[in-house]
């Protein structure tokens, strides 16, 4: 087979080209004529191949072990056979749906028209249908995939540990800390005001805690960063549910909240009544207690106002890749301490 790559983009951006020939030949392309490297994605680096076969995604796993990316991407053809929307992997000659090329881990997939819409721009109708599609997932997950072996039984309850509010305020001034030293810019400014606010929050709010690491209602294997970036959409409907790096079991509870609350979580607010709608949605395939949500909610609010990750990433790591969602996260996560009443009513919603 002879392999050529012609046409390709100024630059090499993404610094695929050294090893694109061995992956066009690995995964049985005859030629790749143009590629573009996708500035969109926060872990892994993506680009479009353009190929006589047809148009890929070339993804570089580098947020999980390859071991793990070739169990994730085994569960995909089994999702594909229930009918739910999702990406087969295309194997490479040797059935390998993950090929290694210098020490890295690269996987293809066909391409996929469809925009990422975010939840606040989705009708109500549409925001109730992502609900039940998580749930039909979820469902998949641990049903057909569970019984074919392509995942265990999900036997052993999670566990989800409690940061206390003198751990989470004692990171808050190791960071105020190191923002004094060397922060001047807009940025170090709104972190450390968030900062401040936080550690207020933190001193008001400490009895509302989460009493237990165990959390309540149905658990099992999940998508884990099931999301509007995740998720393509064409005409009204879900065509594509992308990035299964992070199957993992947890609560049911867990996923349905972090989902409404990074879909529906915009200008500062929580939309309650999308986060409703979708929580309605869901409830309708997977009957999942009012009390469980609860419990779900409170979690997650204790997680948000107690964690710093971004900011770990900017300042610990000198990453600023995630400052964009710290800056549109925080205000959410200040306005839902002020009206957990409101968030707790919108979560308990009836299908």
């Amino acid at each position: 087979m002879v392999v050529r790559v012609t046409d390709v983009n100024s630059g090499d951006l993404g610094g695929v080209a050294s090893v694109l020939p061995a992956l066009v030949r690995a995964f049985g392309l005859s030629e790749a004529t143009s590629w573009t490297f996708l500035t969109t994605g926060l872990m892994n680096r993506n680009w479009r191949l353009e190929t006589h076969e047809g148009t890929f995604a070339l993804k570089e796993i580098s947020d999980v072990s390859l071991a793990k990316a070739r169990r994730n991407l085994g569960v995909l053809s089994r999702l594909a056979d229930e009918r739910l929307p999702v990406c087969e992997p295309v194997h490479s000659v040797s059935g390998d749906p993950v090929v290694e090329v210098e020490g890295r881990g690269y996987c293809l997939l066909p391409w996929v028209d469809g925009k990422h819409v975010r939840g606040t721009e989705l009708s109500l109708d549409e925001v109730r249908k992502l609900g039940g599609l998580l749930a039909r997932l979820h469902e998949g997950l641990n049903g057909a995939v569970v019984r074919d072996g392509l995942l265990p039984r999900a036997d052993e309850r999670p566990r989800a540990r409690v940061t206390t509010p003198e751990a989470a305020a004692t990171n808050a001034d190791r960071l105020l800390q190191t923002i004094g030293r060397s922060g001047s810019e807009a940025f170090d400014r709104f972190a450390a005001e968030a900062l401040e606010q936080r550690k207020l929050l933190l001193d008001k709010y400490a009895p509302l805690r989460p009493s237990t690491e165990v959390p309540l209602g149905f658990f099992g294997w999940t998508h884990g960063d099931f999301q509007y970036r995740n998720i393509l959409r064409r005409d009204g409907t879900v065509v594509a549910v992308l990035d299964w790096d992070r199957i993992q079991v947890r609560p049911y509870g867990e996923e349905v909240a972090r989902t409404a609350q990074v879909q529906f979580g915009m200008d500062g607010r929580l939309d309650l009544e999308r986060v409703a709608a979708f929580v309605t949605g869901y409830r309708a395939v997977v009957p999942l207690g009012v009390k469980d949500l609860a419990d779900a909610v409170s979690r997650l609010w204790w997680k948000r106002l107690t964690d710093f990750w971004q900011l770990e990433w900017h300042y610990d790591r000198q990453n600023s890749s995630c400052d964009d969602l710290f800056l549109a996260d925080e205000p959410v996560v200040q306005w839902w301490s002020e009206h957990l009443d409101e968030v707790r009513a919108a979560f308990a919603a009836c299908p």
